[in-house]
């Protein structure tokens, strides 16, 4: 038994499923593993709903490996270290390809939310069916931000840079407010955004405002913030916020509190750093 079909088989037992959800975890790992042994991570670090899930436990699943340079370079580009994940993943037994994505196969909403210099490519590989994680790095990111190395012990142990809990933050409530959809909404980020207030994790204002910023090219205040995040959890349709969740939880019920008006009290109990 490889190295992945022992993780896999780990993952299975522990989440009580054998899904593609459970062999993308894997495959986060993994990639994880391979940018660290390359050392990526001295100048980049993670984050994004997958480095919430993988380092503090959120419990839905995340699909996209999100990751920012830790200062503005344009000698440093993500396919330099794809020898490093390709390696990682013959030891862990596994042949896998690493694709760019260009601009025009985005679709309009994949696109909506993306910069012009952001590097995404996808790492497939094919058993009875085709699995892949998709990878993004932003060269020429927004500041302001606080990293933390953390550990992952599979498929060995090792250290990476990531955002803080409360840069997480602020990286989250920028998508949930400006995030350009059209019909659709990421309840994902919703999903996130109870996480957070649950457990009282304060939100790094600045690093928000340097967010809208670098993306939006504006200046945002905290009252403004804040009435813009109010106007969005009052009249965004509950139901679509739902619809696109459900399928990342293991538990549907968690959403039978939802409302509008359950976001808004949320809103109210948001600290800032």
């Amino acid at each position: 038994m490889t190295v992945y079909d022992k993780m896999v088989a780990a993952y299975s037992q522990k989440l009580g499923t054998a899904t593609p959800n459970v062999e993308q975890e894997v495959m986060q790992h993994i990639t994880l593993a391979g940018l660290h042994r390359g050392g990526f991570f001295q100048h980049a670090a993670f984050y994004g709903g997958t480095c919430l899930r993988l380092f503090h436990n959120l419990p839905r699943y995340s699909e996209d490996m999100d990751f920012s340079l830790i200062e503005k370079r344009d000698d440093i580009h993500i396919e330099n270290y794809f020898p490093a994940i390709i390696e990682e993943f013959r030891l862990a037994g596994h042949e896998v390809s690493i694709v760019k994505k260009e601009k025009k196969t985005f679709g309009r909403v994949e696109s909506a939310f993306l910069k012009e210099n952001t590097e995404v490519y996808d790492i497939k590989f094919h058993t009875k069916r085709t699995v892949k994680v998709k990878i993004e790095l932003d060269t020429d990111p927004p500041l302001a931000f606080d990293t933390e190395l953390l550990a992952l012990q599979q498929p060995y142990s090792f250290m990476t840079r990531c955002f803080t809990l409360p840069d997480l933050y602020a990286g989250k409530m920028h998508a949930l407010i400006y995030r350009k959809w059209q019909r659709r909404v990421k309840g994902r980020d919703w999903y996130d955004f109870e996480w957070y207030v649950r457990w009282n994790v304060p939100l790094d204002f600045a690093h928000l405002q340097e967010r809208t910023r670098e993306f939006n090219g504006e200046e945002i205040s905290m009252e403004t913030f804040m009435s813009q995040l109010r106007e969005k959890l009052a009249t965004t349709d509950i139901d679509r916020v739902k619809e696109d969740v459900i399928g990342f939880v293991n538990d549907p019920h968690e959403l039978d509190v939802w409302s509008n008006d359950y976001f808004l009290q949320l809103a109210d109990k948001i600290v800032f750093k």
